[in-house]
Protein backbone atom coordinates (compact mmCIF):
# COMPACT_ATOMS: atom_id res chain seq x y z
CA UNK A 1 0.00 0.00 0.00
CA UNK A 2 1.37 3.40 -0.99
CA UNK A 3 0.00 6.65 0.41
CA UNK A 4 1.28 10.19 0.47
CA UNK A 5 1.71 12.43 3.48
CA UNK A 6 -1.69 14.07 4.17
CA UNK A 7 0.07 17.40 4.77
CA UNK A 8 1.14 17.46 1.10
CA UNK A 9 -2.40 17.02 -0.25
CA UNK A 10 -3.83 20.04 -2.04
CA UNK A 11 -7.34 20.60 -0.57
CA UNK A 12 -8.52 22.27 -3.78
CA UNK A 13 -8.12 19.17 -5.97
CA UNK A 14 -10.02 15.89 -6.21
CA UNK A 15 -8.21 13.24 -4.16
CA UNK A 16 -8.13 9.78 -5.75
CA UNK A 17 -7.30 6.36 -4.30
CA UNK A 18 -6.40 3.58 -6.79
CA UNK A 19 -6.97 -0.08 -5.88
CA UNK A 20 -5.65 -2.75 -8.27
CA UNK A 21 -3.39 -5.75 -7.66
CA UNK A 22 -1.39 -5.06 -10.84
CA UNK A 23 1.19 -2.34 -10.26
CA UNK A 24 1.58 -1.60 -13.97
CA UNK A 25 -2.15 -0.86 -14.25
CA UNK A 26 -2.05 1.36 -11.17
CA UNK A 27 0.91 3.27 -12.54
CA UNK A 28 -0.76 3.71 -15.92
CA UNK A 29 -3.92 5.03 -14.28
CA UNK A 30 -1.88 7.29 -12.02
CA UNK A 31 -0.23 8.88 -15.04
CA UNK A 32 -3.64 9.42 -16.66
CA UNK A 33 -4.92 11.18 -13.54
CA UNK A 34 -1.74 13.22 -13.16
CA UNK A 35 -2.43 14.80 -16.55
CA UNK A 36 -5.52 16.41 -15.01
CA UNK A 37 -4.44 19.37 -12.84
CA UNK A 38 -7.63 19.03 -10.80
CA UNK A 39 -6.87 15.43 -9.77
CA UNK A 40 -4.31 14.08 -7.29
CA UNK A 41 -3.49 10.44 -6.56
CA UNK A 42 -3.20 10.25 -2.79
CA UNK A 43 -2.80 6.50 -2.41
CA UNK A 44 -2.52 3.12 -4.11
CA UNK A 45 -3.46 -0.32 -2.81
CA UNK A 46 -3.49 -3.88 -4.15
CA UNK A 47 -6.12 -5.64 -2.02
CA UNK A 48 -9.51 -5.04 -0.42
CA UNK A 49 -8.00 -4.85 3.07
CA UNK A 50 -5.30 -2.41 1.96
CA UNK A 51 -7.90 -0.36 0.11
CA UNK A 52 -10.08 -0.07 3.21
CA UNK A 53 -7.09 0.89 5.35
CA UNK A 54 -6.02 3.54 2.83
CA UNK A 55 -9.58 4.89 2.64
CA UNK A 56 -9.78 5.17 6.44
CA UNK A 57 -6.44 6.99 6.56
CA UNK A 58 -6.89 9.32 3.59
CA UNK A 59 -10.65 9.82 3.16
CA UNK A 60 -10.28 10.41 -0.60
CA UNK A 61 -12.97 11.99 -2.77
CA UNK A 62 -12.90 9.05 -5.21
CA UNK A 63 -11.93 5.38 -5.01
CA UNK A 64 -11.18 3.67 -8.33
CA UNK A 65 -11.04 -0.10 -7.85
CA UNK A 66 -10.55 -3.20 -9.94
CA UNK A 67 -13.36 -5.76 -9.75
CA UNK A 68 -11.09 -8.77 -9.10
CA UNK A 69 -8.73 -8.48 -6.11
CA UNK A 70 -6.66 -11.14 -4.31
CA UNK A 71 -8.67 -11.10 -1.06
CA UNK A 72 -12.13 -10.40 -2.47
CA UNK A 73 -13.70 -8.13 -5.06
CA UNK A 74 -13.95 -4.45 -5.71
CA UNK A 75 -17.63 -4.75 -4.89
CA UNK A 76 -16.71 -5.82 -1.34
CA UNK A 77 -14.72 -2.60 -1.09
CA UNK A 78 -17.56 -0.54 -2.57
CA UNK A 79 -20.16 -2.00 -0.18
CA UNK A 80 -17.98 -1.44 2.90
CA UNK A 81 -17.22 2.17 2.02
CA UNK A 82 -20.75 3.04 0.85
CA UNK A 83 -22.23 1.90 4.16
CA UNK A 84 -20.38 4.75 5.87
CA UNK A 85 -20.01 7.37 3.16
CA UNK A 86 -22.76 8.52 0.77
CA UNK A 87 -20.66 11.26 -0.81
CA UNK A 88 -17.49 9.45 -1.92
CA UNK A 89 -17.21 8.52 -5.60
CA UNK A 90 -16.77 4.78 -6.21
CA UNK A 91 -15.70 3.68 -9.70
CA UNK A 92 -15.35 -0.01 -10.61
CA UNK A 93 -12.97 -1.19 -13.34
CA UNK A 94 -13.19 -4.63 -14.92
CA UNK A 95 -12.34 -6.73 -17.94
CA UNK A 96 -15.73 -8.41 -17.54
CA UNK A 97 -18.48 -5.98 -18.59
CA UNK A 98 -21.44 -8.36 -18.67
CA UNK A 99 -24.87 -7.18 -17.62
CA UNK A 100 -24.72 -9.10 -14.34
CA UNK A 101 -21.54 -7.27 -13.31
CA UNK A 102 -23.08 -3.88 -14.11
CA UNK A 103 -26.16 -4.82 -12.08
CA UNK A 104 -24.06 -6.00 -9.12
CA UNK A 105 -22.00 -2.79 -9.18
CA UNK A 106 -25.16 -0.68 -9.09
CA UNK A 107 -26.58 -2.67 -6.18
CA UNK A 108 -23.32 -2.37 -4.25
CA UNK A 109 -23.52 1.42 -4.45
CA UNK A 110 -20.94 2.15 -7.14
CA UNK A 111 -20.96 5.52 -8.88
CA UNK A 112 -19.62 4.19 -12.15
CA UNK A 113 -18.58 1.10 -14.10
CA UNK A 114 -15.81 1.26 -16.70
CA UNK A 115 -14.28 -1.51 -18.80
CA UNK A 116 -10.49 -1.84 -18.58
CA UNK A 117 -10.37 -1.75 -22.36
CA UNK A 118 -11.88 1.75 -22.30
CA UNK A 119 -9.63 4.78 -22.90
CA UNK A 120 -8.00 6.11 -19.74
CA UNK A 121 -9.88 9.36 -20.35
CA UNK A 122 -13.15 7.50 -19.61
CA UNK A 123 -11.79 6.36 -16.25
CA UNK A 124 -10.81 9.92 -15.37
CA UNK A 125 -14.17 11.17 -16.64
CA UNK A 126 -16.05 8.61 -14.54
CA UNK A 127 -14.06 9.68 -11.47
CA UNK A 128 -14.86 13.32 -12.16
CA UNK A 129 -18.57 12.48 -12.60
CA UNK A 130 -18.61 10.47 -9.36
CA UNK A 131 -17.55 13.52 -7.33
CA UNK A 132 -20.47 15.56 -8.65
CA UNK A 133 -23.05 12.75 -8.49
CA UNK A 134 -21.77 9.85 -6.34
CA UNK A 135 -25.12 8.05 -6.32
CA UNK A 136 -25.97 8.55 -10.00
CA UNK A 137 -24.64 5.50 -11.82
CA UNK A 138 -22.46 6.07 -14.91
CA UNK A 139 -21.70 3.21 -17.31
CA UNK A 140 -18.83 3.57 -19.79
CA UNK A 141 -19.68 3.94 -23.46
CA UNK A 142 -18.30 0.51 -24.36
CA UNK A 143 -20.20 -1.30 -21.61
CA UNK A 144 -23.31 0.70 -22.51
CA UNK A 145 -22.98 -0.28 -26.16
CA UNK A 146 -22.66 -3.93 -25.14
CA UNK A 147 -25.82 -3.69 -23.08
CA UNK A 148 -27.75 -2.11 -25.96
CA UNK A 149 -26.59 -4.77 -28.42
CA UNK A 150 -27.76 -7.48 -26.05
CA UNK A 151 -31.24 -5.95 -26.02
CA UNK A 152 -31.90 -5.61 -29.74
CA UNK A 153 -34.46 -8.41 -29.69
CA UNK A 154 -36.26 -7.08 -26.63
CA UNK A 155 -39.51 -5.22 -26.99
CA UNK A 156 -39.58 -1.80 -25.40
CA UNK A 157 -42.38 -1.26 -22.86
CA UNK A 158 -44.52 1.85 -23.20
CA UNK A 159 -44.03 4.36 -20.41
CA UNK A 160 -46.31 7.31 -19.98
CA UNK A 161 -44.77 10.78 -19.99
CA UNK A 162 -45.12 10.93 -16.21
CA UNK A 163 -43.55 7.49 -15.77
CA UNK A 164 -40.61 8.57 -17.92
CA UNK A 165 -40.18 11.62 -15.69
CA UNK A 166 -40.17 9.39 -12.61
CA UNK A 167 -37.69 7.00 -14.25
CA UNK A 168 -35.36 9.91 -15.04
CA UNK A 169 -35.54 11.07 -11.42
CA UNK A 170 -34.84 7.54 -10.19
CA UNK A 171 -31.76 7.54 -12.41
CA UNK A 172 -30.71 10.83 -10.80
CA UNK A 173 -30.68 9.06 -7.44
CA UNK A 174 -33.79 10.68 -5.94
CA UNK A 175 -35.88 8.86 -3.35
CA UNK A 176 -39.67 8.59 -3.31
CA UNK A 177 -40.19 11.69 -1.18
CA UNK A 178 -37.85 13.76 -3.35
CA UNK A 179 -39.59 12.60 -6.53
CA UNK A 180 -42.95 13.53 -5.06
CA UNK A 181 -41.63 16.99 -4.20
CA UNK A 182 -40.15 17.51 -7.66
CA UNK A 183 -43.38 16.54 -9.41
CA UNK A 184 -45.74 18.18 -6.87
CA UNK A 185 -47.57 14.93 -6.18
CA UNK A 186 -48.16 12.91 -3.02
CA UNK A 187 -45.71 10.22 -1.94
CA UNK A 188 -48.38 7.57 -2.50
CA UNK A 189 -48.80 8.76 -6.11
CA UNK A 190 -45.03 8.67 -6.61
CA UNK A 191 -44.94 5.14 -5.17
CA UNK A 192 -47.69 4.11 -7.60
CA UNK A 193 -45.71 5.44 -10.58
CA UNK A 194 -42.57 3.65 -9.38
CA UNK A 195 -44.48 0.40 -8.92
CA UNK A 196 -45.87 0.64 -12.45
CA UNK A 197 -42.40 1.30 -13.86
CA UNK A 198 -41.04 -1.76 -12.03
CA UNK A 199 -43.93 -3.86 -13.35
CA UNK A 200 -43.44 -2.72 -16.95
CA UNK A 201 -39.69 -3.32 -16.79
CA UNK A 202 -39.99 -6.64 -14.98
CA UNK A 203 -37.90 -5.27 -12.12
CA UNK A 204 -38.08 -5.70 -8.36
CA UNK A 205 -35.87 -2.79 -7.28
CA UNK A 206 -34.34 0.48 -8.47
CA UNK A 207 -31.00 -0.97 -9.63
CA UNK A 208 -32.64 -3.68 -11.72
CA UNK A 209 -35.09 -1.17 -13.22
CA UNK A 210 -32.27 1.20 -14.24
CA UNK A 211 -30.19 -1.57 -15.82
CA UNK A 212 -33.23 -2.77 -17.78
CA UNK A 213 -34.07 0.79 -18.80
CA UNK A 214 -30.54 1.27 -20.14
CA UNK A 215 -30.78 -1.99 -22.08
CA UNK A 216 -33.99 -0.80 -23.68
CA UNK A 217 -32.53 2.67 -24.33
CA UNK A 218 -35.11 4.33 -22.10
CA UNK A 219 -32.12 5.93 -20.39
CA UNK A 220 -28.71 6.81 -21.76
CA UNK A 221 -25.76 4.90 -20.34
Amino acid sequence: MNTINPSTIDPSVTRVLLVDDHELIRQGLARAFERDPNMQIVGQAGTVSQGLAAYDELRPDVVVTDLQLPDGTGLDLVRSIRQHDEKVGLVVLTMHSGDEHVFQAMEAGASGFVGKDSPSSEVVGAARHSVVAPRTFLCSSLAGAMMRRASTAASRPRLSAREQQVLDLLADGLGTAQIAGKLYVSESTAKTHIARIYQKLGATNRAQALVTAMRLELLSA
